[in-house]
């Protein structure tokens, strides 16, 4: 950001690229937002920066017309006040978010999807597909990047398939860009792309809102950072100023003066042994140990086969060939629920299809996977045994909610997780499979 323009706009010469004051959110009984501002300049790179469920989501589905503000909100687009605020209204004005699933069509070209807006409600024969391909090209040379416009999008990397998200918000003329977690599985030469792009949108006048929980990022890219807590806003701070661990401090209110530091845990029994485990396209020869109360990391790019290896080891697909042993025991698990009986839990990295039943109330979904558990002498659901349960993990992981009731689709992505981990947590598993965990949250 031009530090003229950040001059201007502090002596009321040039409008605020966005200004939204006195922001809150009630969902149910509980407080999402409370009296939240937050200000953007035109061409600023700006930090949104919170823990899981300290409000961000929500503050940007409020920005961009999905939800609406509580009363009592101000709401400034580049110097014009609005009363409310559509999604259509939003993108009139030139906001777009791109969120970290980047909701773009994998069987489509690259021109497709960058030039998505000439195809939505127009006859497949009435596509000018020439024209398509031109402002598709236009906006990629306008980044300095090079795709081939024809190649389907499944084809592309991740870090590509960034690009092509951005640049559909350039083909909608977009003054104003939200980006959620864009670094989330990019390496570190993609993501030192990824960041020039930012730096140069920003040179060209756009803004852009950058969520981010890999603080030298944040550090490195944007100008200023405003920080939430508990749906409250902290402050904003001049990332000049700022260190990793001060920011740290203030987006948990608490001082690490200390790390963890692994155990050795080689000498404990093995609890899951894995040799030769295969399965056609998707993982070849995997051979794991994981003992007693160890933790094991398992890494790799989307597609290298993180998830496939998860989702069979839980019993939801059958490798081809390969052993596992469990306690010492061979194991064939021909369904997630023979693994959730043998003591295997998985929180996936979808959990809006795989984690939560989204329309059902909280306390369901944590007791989902262990109804057995709260039943009477009549296998009758016991109200006391549900609440009882319910209640424990909700205060275990410190989940915010209103009631136990309240459709879990109410809560914010951190917490919505929190309620996964619990409801795995409540089988008392031996072996916990956690596939990216921290996605969306």
């Amino acid at each position: 950001m031009d530090e003229a323009v950040r001059q201007a706009a502090d002596a009321g010469a040039v409008a605020p690229a966005l200004r939204f004051a006195h922001i809150s959110k009630s969902f149910g009984g509980v407080r999402a937002l409370d009296d939240v501002s937050l200000e953007v300049l035109p061409g600023e790179v700006h930090c949104l920066a919170g823990e899981n469920g300290s409000g961000k989501s929500t503050l940007i589905k409020i920005i961009t017309g999905v939800y609406t503000p509580d009363p009592g909100a101000e709401m400034d687009y580049f110097g014009r006040r609005v009363d409310s605020v559509t999604p259509v209204t939003a993108r009139g004005f030139g906001i777009n978010v791109i969120w970290q699933d980047l909701a773009l069509f994998p069987q489509m070209t690259v021109a497709e999807n960058i030039a998505f807006s000439d195809i939505l409600g127009t006859r497949p024969r009435l596509v000018r597909r020439r024209m398509m391909r031109e402002k598709a090209k236009r906006v990629l040379a306008r980044l300095g990047v090079t795709l081939d416009l024809d190649a389907p999008l499944n084809t592309l990397s991740i870090a590509e398939r960034q690009i092509v998200a951005i640049c559909r918000t350039l083909v909608g003329d977009a003054r104003l860009i939200f980006m959620d977690e864009p670094t989330a599985s990019l390496t570190h030469s993609e993501t030192d792309s990824l960041l020039a792009i930012v730096a140069k949108l920003s040179a060209d006048g756009v803004s852009v809102v950058f969520v981010s929980h890999r603080l030298a990022e944040v550090l490195k890219i944007s100008s200023r950072v405003t920080v939430l807590r508990d749906g409250r806003k902290v402050g904003v701070y001049d990332t000049a100023d700022m260190t990793q661990s001060r920011l740290t401090e203030l987006m948990t209110g608490r001082t690490f003066d200390s790390e963890v530091i692994s155990r050795d845990h080689s000498g404990a029994r093995p609890v899951l042994e894995v040799a030769g485990l295969a399965r056609e396209g998707e993982y070849e020869d995997i051979d794991l140990v994981i003992h007693a109360g160890e933790v094991v990391g398992l890494t790799g790019l989307i597609g290298a086969g993180r998830t496939e290896l998860g989702l069979s080891l839980f019993g939801m697909t059958r490798p081809d060939r390969g052993t596992i042993r469990l306690n010492g025991q061979p194991v064939a698990f021909r369904s997630n629920r023979d693994a959730i009986a043998a003591g295997l839990a998985y929180v996936s990295e979808d959990r809006l299809t795989l984690g939560l039943v989204q329309p059902q109330p909280i306390a369901d979904n944590i007791v989902l996977p262990v109804l057995g558990r709260v039943v009477n002498g009549f296998d009758l659901i016991s109200t006391r045994k549900k609440a009882g349960l319910v209640n424990h993990w909700i205060q275990e992981l410190t989940v915010r909610i209103g009631k136990p009731e309240d459709a879990v689709s109410t809560l914010s992505g951190g917490n919505q997780q929190r309620i996964v981990l619990g409801k795995w947590l409540a089988t008392e598993p031996k072996l916990l499979i956690l596939d990216s965990p921290t996605v969306g949250v």
